[in-house]
């Protein structure tokens, strides 16, 4: 009897079991790993849900589609019965040229733990439109009901009395309905002025509109041919859209140009009713960054949570070989348990001070009671020193990922080639085979 519970002991202390043991319980922790992913993504929905909130109290993010010229006209046929029919219809017109120039003022609004980018703009349109010959018979044009378009997305963000200048004769705009070619609000000038469009080949406009927003501007390439330009004090700019600006970048701003050719979209030059695809996917601009996106961050870091568990384990199990002490499975689900909690720790206090501050406060918590904890099982200060400074280079490691993202993979490929490396080289004399060498 007491043979076989010699042996089912000394099998129970073997190398292969303890590394099944460790094996398991690292898995085990993935649950709360996940669970702290999870926790991390319903705080980030949780903050896109209030800056949407903080945001359509300013205004949204806005898209501009300026200007489309709109001339009413009436068809008139002979029915089957011989009777004269009047159709309604509207012809409608892109610019020759448009301009658009925008300055950008930018700025961070913080609400509680949350912050949002809102932004003042001065945008300057200008251009021309071209009146064609478009007299035939059985048509009549109503150019006395003429009407220019302007597309905005949000005119809660309009913050001005907008003039629309034609010919340098001023037309006040009014709001109107949307456009199925146009999926945002827009602003309406009626010209009720025959003699403008009529009698001209050509006619010059221009407007001023003092725009708020929030998050991003975009603009529609609605002329035949489109030049944008856009300058704001943001160093950190995102250019979207299916079209690239020339720009500059500094620390204090930047400064993009776009300039796009009727060949270069999807818009017509004209068309009649609603005989025209939506315009969305032609949009362009520029998204205001937030560089320092600290759920972004903990979600990354969460990531690694798996690795940092494994290589800790790795250090008590080397212990564990080396000095022939006991290390009891609970002692090392509790260090991973601390391991996990630095995420928690991590995502809490950066969402009060911002991550780098957060980060330094979580690693020096986690560190330090992992020290004393495994000094207290160890007792061995040169043990205990080794797992600190593996710890501090683990989470430094990760620290200078979570900075370098274009090349954040080939850095962690890099150093976890390099990880793998030291453990093959330090377990190279182990006999794995050999029974009862752990905790004998």
């Amino acid at each position: 009897m007491e043979t076989q519970e010699k042996r089912s002991e000394k099998f129970s202390q073997s190398i292969t079991v303890k590394a099944l043991i460790v094996g398991f319980l690292s898995l085990l922790l993935l649950i709360p790993s996940a669970m702290m992913q999870e926790l991390i993504s319903e705080r980030k929905h949780r903050s896109e849900e209030t800056i949407e909130k903080i945001n359509n109290k300013w205004s949204g993010a806005q898209t501009l589609c300026a200007p489309v010229l709109s001339i009413p006209y009436t068809v008139s046929t002979l029915n089957a019965e011989g009777k004269m029919v009047n159709e309604q219809h509207l012809l409608h017109l892109t610019p020759e040229d448009l301009h658009v120039d925008v300055a950008l003022s930018p700025e961070e609004k913080h609400y509680g733990i949350y912050k949002t980018i809102l932004y003042k703009s001065e945008v300057r349109l200008k251009g021309g439109f071209e009146i064609p010959d478009i007299e035939e018979a059985g048509r009549t044009y109503h150019w006395d009901k003429a009407i220019v378009y302007i597309g905005i997305s949000d005119l809660r963000g309009v913050t001005n009395r907008v003039d629309f200048y034609i010919n340098d004769r001023a037309y006040a705009a009014a709001a109107g309905s949307r456009r199925a070619w146009f999926a945002g609000n827009e602003l309406v000038v009626p010209l009720n002025d025959e003699a403008t469009l009529a009698a001209k080949e050509r006619v010059d406009f221009h407007c001023t509109i003092d725009l708020n927003g929030s998050g991003s501007m975009h603009f529609i390439p609605i002329g035949k041919t489109s030049q944008v330009h856009i300058a704001g004090a943001w160093k950190a700019p995102g250019f979207v859209g299916h079209f690239s600006p020339e720009h500059t970048i500094t620390e204090s701003g930047f400064d993009a140009t776009w300039k796009i050719l009727h060949f270069n979209r999807s818009i017509p030059d004209s068309w009649i009713d609603n005989g025209v695809q939506p315009f969305a996917e032609s949009s362009f601009g520029v998204n205001l960054v937030d560089t320092v996106d600290h759920y972004q961050q903990n979600m990354r870091s969460a990531k690694y949570a798996i690795l940092f568990i494994a290589l800790t384990f790795v250090i008590f199990f080397f212990v564990e070989l080396l000095t022939k002490k006991r290390i009891h499975p609970i002692q090392y689900l509790l260090v991973g348990l601390a391991l996990v909690l630095f995420y928690a720790l991590l995502l809490s206090i950066s969402e009060q001070v911002g991550f780098a501050i957060a980060y330094l406060i979580a690693c020096v918590a986690t560190i330090g009671m992992i020290t004393l904890y495994a000094h207290s099982v160890f007792k061995n200060r040169k043990q205990t020193a080794l797992l600190t400074s593996t710890l501090c280079l683990l989470y430094l490691f990760l620290y200078v990922i979570l900075q370098l993202e274009e090349i954040a993979l080939l850095i962690g490929s890099i150093g976890l080639f390099l990880v793998l490396a030291v453990i093959m080289y330090f377990s190279r004399k182990v006999n794995w085979y050999k029974e009862g060498t752990v905790g004998e």
